[in-house]
């Protein structure tokens, strides 16, 4: 069994055909998701699609790209919203400075909340970063030392000495489809050494579709195509590259597994 470990089944490109998405994904072997929220008018709908099915869970966050609508978002409305039973994860959360939608300081306010939340709760973090690794791990380091939690760094694409830096942090790593994109040599030999307990698989959808869908709207079915590139690359077969990726998200978002 594979698990997309982030994706948006109520955007548009999805949420039109939802059923016939999620059943074309249980198809190829796909037997959890996590549908990730990312404003807040979105969290009853995410919630919602995860009610009505078994193998679907949720996330509760604000995206840093609407971090200046969302200033009112404190710890406790997230406390409260993470409150459900199939949410199992807070985010996606972080800093992006490279389309600047939202101030800098306002990203890094509202990330720093959901890391409190996170760190109450003992839900894990889904981080999103970009041209902002510094920062990114400034901020992680200094609320790390104010009490550990749980988190990982979604779709990665940062740098082979941030990906070292955060799982010394204790973070894990989910890859997205972009790993088997031709110029993304330095993301294919960060995957290549993740840990084995550290690594998670991911969709990213309905963006980012993989070799060999480029061009198409991306579907959770296409993790299954990731994995088996991240397999080869860590000279392995997709059936152990599987099963090792659904114990860490089983192990990291443990509410799922309860």
């Amino acid at each position: 069994m594979l698990v997309d470990s982030h994706c948006h089944l109520n955007y548009e490109g999805l949420v039109e055909e939802q059923d016939a998405v999620l059943d074309r994904a249980r198809q190829a072997g796909v037997g959890r998701f996590l549908n990730i929220s990312t404003r807040e008018s979105e969290w009853d709908d995410i919630v919602a699609t995860a009610e009505r099915n078994d193998d679907v869970f949720a996330s509760i966050g604000i995206h840093p790209h609407n971090a200046d609508e969302h200033q009112h978002v404190d710890e406790g409305r997230l406390r409260a919203a993470v409150d459900h039973p199939k949410v199992i994860g807070i985010g996606e959360t972080g800093l992006d400075y490279y389309y600047e939608h939202s101030d800098r300081e306002a990203q890094q306010r509202l990330f720093r909340r959901h890391i409190t939340v996170c760190r109450e709760t003992r839900l894990p973090l889904i981080i999103h970063t970009r041209d902002a690794e510094d920062d990114t791990l400034a901020i992680l380091r200094d609320e790390m030392e104010k009490g550990a939690f749980p988190a990982l760094i979604h779709c990665f694409t940062a740098s082979g000495a941030f990906g070292d830096a955060v799982l010394e942090l204790g973070l894990s790593i989910s890859i997205s489809g972009i790993v088997t994109f031709k110029n993304a040599k330095d993301l294919q030999e960060t995957a290549a050494r993740v840990p084995e307990d550290r690594l998670l698989v991911e969709t990213d959808s309905p963006f980012l579709a993989p070799v060999p869908h480029r061009g198409k709207t991306c579907e959770p079915a296409y993790v299954a195509d990731t994995a088996k590139f991240v397999a080869e690359l860590r000279d392995t077969d997709v059936e152990s590259l599987a099963a090792t990726t659904t114990r860490n998200f089983f192990e990291l978002f443990a509410k799922a597994a309860a």
